[in-house]
């Protein structure tokens, strides 16, 4: 599913849908209960957010029973990807290189990340192309910002 331009999520969107790709489905009380434990918000806000995340078409809803369960209608692949794909552009002039650098510099990566990304640079070298998913999830934990 694509992600329409014009409506790609805010930052506490994103961290509903967080919890929904971790979770796969969820109750806006379990939502709830999970911002609760990083930041002070009220179960109403998190309702409306929601609503308005099913009508921005970001999560569908089972209303089937008295409690409405959420999942996301997104990927959590194609939502990075769109992120990503504007932060090299707007932020790094269209150079991953400069993206790649920045992340690195930002934070000290384990051996095992460092293994990861030395593997991939090896498989780049060599001419074939590999899915970059677990790349770009890399190297959102390591930005500072959030573009």
């Amino acid at each position: 599913m694509a992600i329409n331009k014009n409506l790609k999520p805010t930052e506490s969107e994103l961290e509903i849908l967080q919890i929904l790709w971790q979770r796969e489905s969820a109750t806006v009380r379990e939502v709830h209960e999970e911002l609760s434990k990083t930041k002070v918000s009220g179960y109403t806000t998190t309702l409306k957010l929601m609503q308005i995340m099913f009508e921005k078409k970001l999560v569908s809803r089972d209303d089937s029973s008295k409690t409405h369960i959420y999942q996301p209608a997104i990927s959590r692949q194609k939502t990075q990807k769109q992120f990503l794909d504007k932060m090299i552009n707007g932020l790094f002039y269209g150079s991953s290189t400069q993206l790649v650098l920045q992340a690195l510099g930002n934070q000290k990566a384990s051996k095992t990340e460092l293994e990861e990304i030395q593997k991939y640079l090896d498989n780049l070298k060599n001419g074939e192309w590999i899915l970059l998913h677990y790349n770009i999830q890399f190297f959102y934990r390591h930005l500072v910002v959030l573009y």
